[in-house]
């Protein structure tokens, strides 16, 4: 688990009926991208919208036409255990590589019962898990000595996806703290820390940015050694990567950069996702283009 993990959008028709046909575009286009794997059914993936049976089909899908070609990730968290584990089992009956799962949400949760929850899942289930770390979502606020001992007392459970700010920092003290074993960091949050990540010791990046070729660029970059070039390929796309991680309106920008690119026939997301207005489609239209003159710049 290292490299470019793009996160997958679910793209809707805009009846809000799943879009398969768009799924399979995205998919295309990011492995073209030269990503080293893909997550579905993350939080940008909108999960939370989606039915049961639509979570299945979706997982199902996106294995089925991905073919082997880069590893899958599937999202399984869940507020109860049998649940998490009943998702997992799916996932990797569909093909998934790995699955990612945060701590469960819990009024009393605290480090002993998460270590139990991962250790609960990765010994019904054979397979890999990312330790998603992301506060919002969870809750829960993992320090980085949890998560050291969630690797060490859970050996399926050594890569962590790092969303708690500041990022560069604790990728610093996770491996610290974690510094006998091999523990792979990637980082989250649109790819706007995704430079100091690495320079703190991130092996890569998972997160649903519209443009993952950029992303592997800067990450291709950095692990041959040529920093300067990837420092310039990031400080010249950052102004794109902040635009859309902006909250509450991210997911929406990101489908709507997705459908100018040809992929997602609708860029609609589903209630009660904001819908964007004139300005910030404006502001849309200048921060592309912005991006376009400079990778022209530097191709």
């Amino acid at each position: 688990m290292q490299g470019v993990f793009s996160v997958l959008p679910t793209p809707f028709l805009d009846d809000g009926a799943l879009d398969l046909d768009s799924m399979r575009r995205v998919i295309d286009l990011f492995v073209a991208g030269g990503v080293n794997g893909l997550t579905a059914l993350g939080v940008t993936g909108e999960v939370a919208r989606l039915t049961e049976t639509e979570r299945q089909t979706v997982l199902e899908a996106v294995n089925e036409h991905v073919n082997g070609r880069v590893p899958v990730v599937a999202g399984t968290t869940a507020d109860g255990l049998r649940t998490c584990i009943e998702y997992s089992r799916k996932a990797r009956e569909a093909g998934s590589a790995a699955v990612m799962i945060s701590p469960p949400r819990m009024s009393k949760l605290n480090s002993d019962a998460v270590v139990r929850h991962f250790a609960a899942v990765a010994e019904a289930v054979d397979i890999d898990i990312i330790v998603q770390d992301y506060p919002p979502i969870s809750g829960f606020t993992m320090e980085p000595a949890l998560l050291a001992r969630i690797a060490r007392e859970v050996p399926r459970a050594r890569t962590v996806k790092l969303e708690d700010p500041p990022t560069p920092f604790k990728t610093s003290r996770i491996l610290e703290a974690a510094q006998d074993l091999d523990v792979r960091i990637l980082g989250g949050l649109g790819g706007v820390f995704l430079l100091e990540e690495l320079m703190a010791g991130a092996a890569g990046a998972m997160t649903g940015f519209a443009y993952p070729e950029i992303l592997v660029e800067i990450v291709t970059s950095f692990a041959a050694g040529d920093i300067d070039r990837a420092a310039d390929v990031f400080y010249r796309n950052v102004p794109l990567m902040r635009f859309e991680f902006q909250e509450g309106i991210g997911m929406a920008i990101r489908k709507e950069v997705l459908r100018r690119r040809g992929v997602l026939r609708s860029a609609v997301i589903r209630a009660p996702g904001a819908k964007l207005d004139g300005p910030t489609l404006a502001a849309l239209d200048r921060v592309m283009e912005w991006v376009r003159i400079n990778r022209r710049a530097t191709a």
